[in-house]
């Protein structure tokens, strides 16, 4: 099984981290920030990874550090958890509808982290929830991870919807980058020898 365990902790906050990407989107999220437990929870289930996440973070300021701090802990864990690489398909992709919102990510286990972000959400808040951060995690993420993430959306009224199927899509990309080819068995999928 391919799986990982962090802990990060500063004086903002204290997050712990368990992933294994062969899982059942079974997921136990506390981060303090319900609608990024909700978002994780879309990743879990649609990418097919068991994810528990605890974050307590510095609420009182804001949800910045808390959602910068748990993109990096998964990050990380991702890192871990993919180990040398080899035998996986290392490109993903999916796009993705939740009603009237459609979002496409892309997802290239390249080792060089990359994050193009073209989204305008419809609103600045999901109920008190800033929209900014979900840019400021996936920065996190990719920066640990060191892999390269497009994320767009293409269409969408509600923001609610857009941000849900950018989650969703992330998890569907990831799921199928980190899939093992038994055709690529000990085999890094890279002509340079190194991801």
């Amino acid at each position: 099984m391919r799986s990982a365990q962090i802990t990060r902790n500063t004086l903002e906050t204290q997050v712990s981290a368990s992933l294994c990407l062969d899982g059942t989107g079974r997921s136990l999220l506390n981060t303090g920030v319900p609608f990024l437990d909700h978002m994780l929870d879309q990743v879990a289930r649609h990418g097919m990874m068991d994810l528990e996440v605890q974050c307590k973070g510095d609420l009182h300021i804001d949800a910045h550090h808390s959602l910068e701090d748990v993109g990096i802990t998964l990050g990380q864990a991702v890192h871990q958890a993919l180990g040398d690489k080899k035998g996986l398909q290392r490109y993903g992709h999916a796009l993705i509808p939740l009603d009237e919102a459609l979002s496409r990510v892309v997802v290239d286990l390249s080792g060089r982290p990359g994050l193009f972000f073209d989204v305008s959400f419809s609103r600045a808040r999901i109920g008190d929830f800033d929209v900014d951060l979900i840019y400021d995690f996936f920065q996190g993420l990719v920066n640990h991870a060191h892999l390269t993430l497009h994320v767009d959306n293409l269409k969408g009224r509600n923001a609610h919807h857009q941000a849900e199927s950018i989650f969703k899509a992330f998890g569907r990309a990831l799921r199928m980058a980190v899939t093992e080819d038994p055709r690529m068995a000990g085999v890094l999928p890279s002509t340079k020898g190194a991801l």
